[in-house]
């Protein structure tokens, strides 16, 4: 009975597993850079909205302004990332 390896052999010297072929796709690793900057990026804005809203100094509507200007920040943040890394798709 054969056993089925999820591991590939690419040559006599090199072993690349799965995880490694979808790590090498562009689109994927644009994907996961996106995700892991949008998980950062966005527990800060939730933390300065709360803090922002629970404000009483603060009015609501400069809880608005900070979420409809931090969707264009992130744009401009990650367009700086994919700059910096042009291998993203």
């Amino acid at each position: 009975m054969f056993v089925v390896s999820l591991v590939a052999i690419m040559s006599e010297r090199e072993r690349v597993g799965p995880i490694s072929r979808l790590l090498e796709n562009r689109l994927f690793r644009s994907f996961l850079i996106f995700s892991i900057f949008r998980a950062i990026y966005g527990a800060g804005i939730v933390i300065i909205t709360y803090f922002l809203a629970t404000s009483d100094e603060a009015p609501i509507w400069v809880s608005v302004a900070f979420l409809l200007s931090s969707m264009v920040i992130s744009r401009v943040i990650f367009r700086a990332i994919k700059k910096r890394w042009p291998g993203l798709a």
